[in-house]
């Protein structure tokens, strides 16, 4: 793969046969950030995992301490009070069965994250052609299906995201901007590690994780120590 002169200029900063520390990753990757936009920082965690076999599925969410420095655009469907209660925490778009052709039909999706209550699943379930390859149907382990819809739209806001394990047994998840602080992006970066080292099947054997990467949007990857103790 062809890169850019911006690209490699960058990629010369990075030592490919180490393995960093944290700390230095995190500099590093925000020295590597050249685009003309603030570019997300993300992590690539390889697991032992193997995703063919349910009881080693990893799937969750966590609150990133300093956020994500995206605006979170949420979406829910709920009915009668918990409408109200939605709107009032400040979800941006609030509905129910009328949403469903809009979606369906006329395509729209200007939300980033969708959340429901129980009773409204068999309703969004309809959406789950559209809203499942996108990664948007509502679940409980990521806490996007519940009945206290205020709490949800206050973490997504203050900077939750979800976490799930891909075909390649591998976890991709923002954790910042490259605008961020070192000690922000840190922040987040433990705060994601602690939730996937809870996360860890107990039917995994060997290594759970296997290798970590950090890299901007348009950055080269920056390899860091995957054994934190």
């Amino acid at each position: 793969m062809k890169h850019g002169k911006k690209y490699n200029e960058a990629a010369k900063l990075v030592d490919r046969t180490k393995l960093y520390e944290p700390e230095e990753a995190v500099a590093l990757v925000k020295k590597t950030a050249t685009g003309k936009f603030d570019e997300t920082v993300e992590l690539n965690i390889r697991t032992g995992c193997d995703s063919r076999h349910a009881d080693q599925q990893i799937r969750g969410a966590v609150v990133l301490p300093a956020g994500t420095g995206k605006k979170m655009r949420v979406l829910v469907f709920a009915k009668d009070a918990k409408l109200d209660e939605a709107q009032a925490a400040g979800a941006d778009h609030v509905g129910g069965e009328e949403l469903i052709p809009k979606i369906q039909n006329e395509g729209w999706l200007d939300f980033d994250v969708v959340v429901a209550t129980p009773d409204m699943m068999g309703v969004v379930g309809r959406l789950g052609k559209v809203l499942g390859p996108k990664g948007l149907m509502p679940n409980p382990k990521a806490g996007t299906v519940t009945m206290d819809v205020a709490k949800a739209i206050d973490e997504i806001k203050s900077g939750k995201i979800e976490y799930r394990l891909d075909k390649a047994n591998i976890i991709h998840c923002p954790i910042g901007k490259a605008s961020f602080t070192e000690e922000q992006l840190l922040q987040n970066y433990n705060a994601l590690l602690d939730a996937i080292e809870k996360a860890k099947p107990s039917t995994v054997k060997g290594q759970y994780l296997k290798s970590i990467s950090m890299a901007t949007t348009m950055g080269p990857g920056v390899k860091i120590i995957a054994n934190r103790y």
